[in-house]
Parts: structure tokens; sequence; C-alpha cells
């Protein structure tokens, strides 16, 4: 039992003892009956009376729990609806009290929820209309009236961080923009003019608007700029072109050109201004002296001929450069063809310098190998013989590979031109293929001229014997002593000083020494020998034949025969 049951008892039991309390106090006092019965029904009435008035305000108060769990279940529904919420699950097996308490407290959190998704989206409101007035963007497309949905905040939150980020490109690109178009102004020497430009230059930073259209504003304005500084420098740079090749043609003194040395190397307007007055002032001075002029020019011409590789027909063909009748007309001609040349050396300004790399290369081989047929560089010291022969070495290799980097570059040339390639009026590896084979044909006379020399003289030493005067320093190798011969056979004795040998012994000795004739001067002639033919016509023509000749003189087993020049005749 509930202790509320056992104290709804006890309240029965204290009733019905108060009752028979008063019964007695009546019976006592002496009340008739009527006046008890009277006496009852005031208890009784007053008893129900406070006994209704408690029971009317208990059914008030469940009246109102059950008008609030209706107000909370309708507020409830609204709210999820506007928070994009499931709806709640309540219990119907719990006490209206709980039911009621339960609803209630969802509900306040839910317009918890209500009220500070509204401030978010105020804020974000504010944050979203300050970036959209700089950028100059649409807001974002959210209601306001609405509750927004979490979802929907979060997408607001991506887009004004987007959009923070984008500001900050803007602006650090709008600044690197406006550096550039003050710098580009400064040095065309110019104001801004229109609106946007004083917006641009002389306006605080922070309120330029940074949309994008003025972003591309800014870049076509730049572009313009630049543009206009880049036809400024072209410009000056023509004009000091001009004044510098001016300057050569009429051989302006140092002091003259010193004088506008400040505009030779910016390009401001009034740099501009000041290198036009003195192209100006020279073209006037270069009428004035023509023919000196355009003898500058010609020369300048003659060296771009000797440049271009130019055939005598291709310079014969500028008529001009042989006219001696000096005129504005005649001086414009030799202006064009300078320019022309000049462009179509730096044209094919490779091919051309590949052509003379190979030309210096060919005449430095020829150089050197013209060093090679000379006998006395053997006696060379310094190493410049080996030094030589490297260097030529090289060549022999270099030589092709250029040539084989030129034919390609030239085929190319002839394909994307479609013309020959001319070099002094002759195709360029024609050329080259003569002056090999002249190279050839060169080498192979030298050599039938040593082999009839060798033959003539190998012809003479059979006849006369070989010469064998007293070597030079360094001229051969051996341990021979030139003032001793090595005795060999019957050897031959110097006679005693100032008298002549007996005529018997002469006679006697014939045999032994049928083999010796006299030289010129008193040398002593041996017979001739393939191991000892020493003549300066068989010196070897370069230095590998020299060291393989030499070789194959210290391994042979004869011994060079070597007699004294002053050995007495016999």
């Amino acid at each position: 039992m509930r202790k509320s049951e056992v104290i709804a008892a006890e309240s029965v039991a204290c009733l019905n003892k108060a009752l028979c309390h008063l019964k007695d106090i009546w019976e006592e006092i002496g009340i008739p009956e009527e006046q008890r019965l009277e006496r009852t029904n005031v208890v009784k009435n007053h008893v129900k009376s406070l006994l209704d008035m408690m029971i009317a305000e208990e059914e008030s108060l469940r009246s109102r729990l059950m008008t609030s769990i209706e107000t909370c279940r309708k507020e409830m529904s609204k709210l999820c609806l506007e928070l994009q919420l499931p709806m709640f699950q309540e219990d119907r097996r719990d006490t209206i009290l709980k039911q009621e308490k339960d609803l209630r407290t969802h509900v306040e959190a839910m317009l918890r929820e209500k009220n500070q998704r509204i401030q978010t989206l105020k804020a974000l409101t504010e944050q979203d209309q300050d970036l959209c007035d700089i950028l100059c963007s649409q807001p974002f497309a959210l209601s306001s009236s609405s509750v927004p949905s979490l979802e929907e905040l979060g997408k607001f939150r991506q887009h004004i961080a987007h959009l923070a980020d984008e500001k900050e490109l803007r602006h650090e690109e709008f600044v690197k923009l406006k550096k550039k178009i003050i710098l580009c102004m400064d040095d065309l020497d110019q104001l801004p003019e229109t609106s946007f430009e004083k917006d641009v230059v002389c306006e605080d930073e922070e309120s330029f608007c940074l949309s994008k259209e003025n972003i591309d504003s800014l870049k076509v304005l730049l572009h313009q700029l630049e543009s206009r500084k880049a036809e400024n420098e072209r410009v000056c740079g023509s004009y000091r072109e001009t004044i510098q090749n001016l300057w050569e043609r009429l051989q302006t003194s140092q002091e003259e050109r010193d004088a506008i040395s400040e505009h030779m190397t910016r390009s401001k307007r009034r740099n501009m201004e000041a290198l036009q007055a003195e192209v100006e002032r020279l073209e006037e001075l270069k009428l004035k002296n023509i023919q000196n002029v355009t003898g500058a020019i010609r020369n300048e011409i003659a060296v771009f001929w000797d440049k271009c590789f130019c055939s005598s027909d291709q310079r014969q063909a500028f008529v001009p450069y042989y006219d001696d009748d000096f005129s504005e007309e005649l001086l414009s001609l030799h202006d064009a063809e300078i320019v022309r040349l000049k462009q179509h050396y730096e044209d094919h300004k490779e091919l051309f310098e590949g052509v003379h790399q190979w030309e210096e290369n060919w005449r430095l081989f020829i150089e050197l190998e013209q060093k090679a047929k000379d006998p006395s560089r053997f006696t060379n010291r310094g190493g410049h013989l080996l030094k030589e022969e490297k260097q030529r070495a090289d060549l022999v290799k270099s030589l092709p590979k250029l040539e084989k980097k030129l034919k390609a570059e030239i085929e190319q040339w002839e394909q994307e031109q479609n013309r020959e390639f001319l070099v002094n009026g002759q195709k360029f590896m024609e050329f080259v293929a003569d002056q090999w084979e002249s190279y050839r044909l060169e080498k192979e006379r030298e050599k039938q001229e040593r082999q009839q020399k060798k033959s003539k003289q190998t012809e003479e030493d059979m006849v006369y014997g070989t010469v064998v005067r007293t070597p030079t320093k360094r001229r051969f190798l051996g341990n021979t002593t030139p003032c001793k011969a090595r005795k060999q056979g019957n050897a031959v004795k110097t006679p005693a000083r100032g008298k002549p040998p007996h005529q018997g012994t002469i006679e006697r000795n014939k045999e032994n020494i049928c083999h010796l004739t006299v030289g010129v001067g008193g040398a002593m002639m041996v017979p001739a020998s393939p191991q000892r033919n020493f003549s300066i016509n068989s010196v070897a023509s370069t230095y590998t034949e020299f060291q393989r000749d030499l070789s194959k003189s210290s391994k042979s087993k004869h011994v060079p025969e070597i007699l004294n020049s002053t050995i007495i005749q016999l």
C-alpha cells in the first residue's frame, strides 16, 4: 500500500474520531437531536467543501499539464520542421507529469538551437556582405527569414572562407599590378589620367574594389603601359643603333658622344626626344658628308659580304656599290643593302659561324701539314713537335664531325627555305669535298716526289757510294763517336801527318780499298746500304714517319760506319 493511501485511511479515521468526539460532547451537553443533525451537516458540508476545493485544485493542475503537453507537442512539431530535425518520440506510457516535463525540456533545447543558428546566420551574413562589397560578388543564397540547417551553415562557412582566400589573392595581385603600373608610368613620364587610373594609383589599397573586372582592367592597363614602354624601348634602341652607326660613319668625336651619354641607357620620354633630336642632327650631317658616309657603309658592306661568303657575282649584283655619283638616293640604297645583309647574317648566323669555324680549322690543319714537311722541326726543343702533332690529330678527328653537323644543318635550312645554301657561290659541301680532294692530290704528288728522289738517291748511292758527313747534334741516334770508326775487316789506318802513302802499299791494298772512294773535301765514301741511308732527302715528312724510321734504324743489326771527314786520301 502506498503511503498516500495509508495517510488517506488515517484521515478517514481522524474524521470518524472527531465526529465521535463531537457526538460525546453533544451527549454530555445535552444538545437535542435536531441540533445534533444540524451541527453534523455543518461538519459534513465543511469537510466536503474543503475536499471539493482540493479536488478542484488538483483537477486544474491536471488540466494545465495536459494543456502544456499539447502546447509542447505543437511547438516541437514546428521546431522540428524549422530545424529540419526528426520528430521527438515520446513514451505514452509515462505519467502526465513526466510527459510534460520531457516535452517541455526538449522544446526548450530546440528553442536554444534555433536561436543559436539564427545568431550564427546573422554573423555569417554580415561577413559575407563585407566580402561581397570588396569583391563585388553576389551574396550567398540563403534566406535570413528561415532557420538554416546545419548543412547550410557549413556551406555558408565554406563560402565565406573561399571569399576570404580570394580576397587575399586578389589583394596580393592588386598590389603587384599597382607597383608595376606605377613603375611603368614613371618610366613613361606619365601621370594618371582616367578616374580608374587615379583610383589605382592615388586611392588607399583597402578601399579599392577587388572585383574580377577591376583586376582584369588592371591587367589590361599594365599590358598597355608595358607595350608602350616596349615600343619606346624599341624606338630608343633603333635611335641608339642609328646614332652609333652615324657616329662611326661621321667619325664623331668622343666629346660630342659624351654629350648625350645619359640618354643612351634609359628609354623615358625625355630620353627618346633627346635621341630623336640627335638622330635628326646626325642625318643632316650625313647629307652634308654623303661621300664619306657612303664609303663607310661600303666598307661595312664588304665586311658582311665576307661574313656571308657572298660570291663575286652576288657582290657585283649590287650595282650601286660601284657607282661614284654620290647622292642621297645612292646613300639610301646602301643603307637598305647593309640592313638586308645584317638581317641575312642574323637569320643564318649559326650556319655562317659554323662555316667560319670549319675554314679556320682547315687553315690551321694545312699550316700544321706544311710544318710537318720542315725537317728542321726535329731540332726544336720545348715539346712543340708533340703539341703540333697532337693538335693535328685532333683536327683530323674534329673536321669530319663539324662537316657532318654543318651538312645536317644546311640540309634542314634548304628544306625550310626551299633554296640552296651557297658559300662564295658554291655549295658548301662541294667546296669541302674540293678542299679534301686537293689535299689528297697534293699528298699524292708529294709522295711521288719523295719516291722519285729516293729512287734517284739510291741509284746515285749505288754508283758513287753514300756520302757520310760529320753528323750534327741530335741528327742520328747511336753510340758511335763521330771522330772514331769502328774496325771492320781490314781497317784503314790514318798515315803519318804530311806523308803520302807509298805507291806499293796502295797497289797491295787495292783489293781491300777498292770499295772506298774519296769524297769532296776529303770525306770518305762508303757503299750505299739501306740501313745507312741517312740522306737529307730521305728524312720522314711527318713525325710519325720519323718515329717509324728511327725505330727501324735502332733495331738494325748493322752498325753505321761513319769515318772521320779529315781522313787523308789513300
